[in-house]
């Protein structure tokens, strides 16, 4: 398309059928035109296309902006011919630069013509949406609902700007299940809350945030218009599909060298778990240790007790390992356990760390993901715009 002169930079995802629609955005005051467009377009629940640029956020683009997300919709529904309000459009690149719009729409009439149902179409689709990125993040499920076979995909992108609440970076997921549409909104948004609201980078809320579905009904299914067993068992694959691509979002985060995950278990209450995660696992001074395997412990303490939540101090269990079976424990009690941090920096060095907090307060639990913090994230970001 040419936003991007050494990389794809536009994609085009269309179902033939008319579709179940649902997505979250961001929630940043200050948010991209397609964002807004968007909200707008799937308000009915329903969607028939995704298009999507990068190399140009389209954010802090005043009107010029607005009239580029809408052409972009108006030329997807003219080339397709279906209706424009059924067309979500997403932006993601560099915020406050002048929309280019001819650009984009010669991309998406060049893009019509090469739609295809292939297996690397995913793959390619997946490349387009990439900026900081420095590998596509796709993923695939498929499972039985009674006799019917359905096939569920999705693709995402993001590694800075990575603190979402609603939505992440951009992600987007097809299915071919026949679902009520309010239903695959309450999914949706249940999925995103486990999944990709309990991921961090770098504690900044993108303003072009998306997660989108839609699913059309070409598995021939019976309809699913309550919370039964059929429902179930598609959440359940859509929030481990989503989970999925939520932990390569953070292990490709911008000058990341480990992926965290925290666990918090026996809270009074599962709020109470996540805000504990997310302010522990989006603190510089924990994110730093982890980076240089230094087992300065406390700062996850004191993390944890700037969070908002009130829990007893001398209760809690702290446990930091390769992985859970291999966790060493730091706290007992609230006390600390002797010689405990060689063991743990040994533990430190891998690349994939966990991090496990028990508070003894009740039964409620929950688990998030984050990464370090690197000199190379200071770098890429410090050269951004050059």
């Amino acid at each position: 398309m040419g936003i991007k002169s050494k990389r794809r930079d536009l994609a085009l995802i269309y179902s033939e059928k008319p579709a179940s629609a649902a997505a979250v955005f961001t929630q940043n005051v200050v948010c991209a035109e397609p964002v807004k467009l968007s909200r707008k377009h799937v308000a009915d629940g329903k969607a028939q296309a995704i298009v999507v640029n990068s190399g140009n956020a389209n954010a802090c683009t005043g009107e010029q902006g607005w009239k580029g997300a809408v052409a972009m919709a108006e030329k997807t529904a003219e080339l397709l011919d279906i209706p424009v309000e059924d067309v979500i459009v997403a932006s993601t690149g560099l915020i406050g630069e002048p929309f280019p719009t001819e650009k984009v729409l010669n991309g998406i009439e060049e893009s019509v013509h090469k739609l295809s149902d292939r297996e690397m179409a995913g793959s390619l689709t997946a490349n387009a949406i990439l900026t900081t990125d420095t590998f596509a993040k796709e993923g695939f499920t498929d499972f039985k609902i009674e006799d019917t076979t359905i096939n569920m995909a999705g693709i995402a992108k993001g590694s800075g700007m990575i603190h979402p609440n609603m939505g992440t970076m951009l992600a987007f997921i097809n299915c071919d299940l026949a679902i009520d549409s309010d239903l695959l909104d309450e999914a949706l948004r249940e999925a995103v809350n486990k999944t990709f609201n309990m991921i961090t980078v770098d504690g900044d809320t993108s303003t072009n945030d998306t997660v989108a579905i839609i699913s059309n009904g070409a598995a021939g299914n019976e309809k699913i218009t309550k919370k039964d067993e059929r429902y179930e068992r598609f959440y359940r694959n859509l929030e481990e599909l989503c989970q999925h691509l939520a932990k390569l979002i953070v292990s490709d985060g911008e000058g990341a060298t480990k992926l965290v995950e925290y666990r918090v278990e026996q809270a009074a209450t599962e709020e109470d778990a996540r805000q504990i995660i997310r302010t522990v696992s989006d603190s510089s001074l924990v994110k730093t240790a982890i980076f240089g395997t230094d087992p300065n412990w406390g700062r996850i303490m004191g993390a944890a007790g700037r969070a908002g939540v009130d829990f007893d101090p001398e209760k809690v269990d702290l446990f930091i390992g390769s992985d859970a079976d291999r966790s060493v424990q730091i706290l007992k009690d609230g006390q600390p356990v002797k010689e405990s941090r060689s063991d743990v920096k040994k533990e430190m060095q891998a690349s994939n760390i966990t991090v496990i907090l028990k508070l003894n307060e009740g039964t409620a639990k929950a688990v998030g993901w984050g990464s370090d913090l690197s000199y190379e994230y200071i770098r890429i970001n410090a050269e951004y715009t050059t």
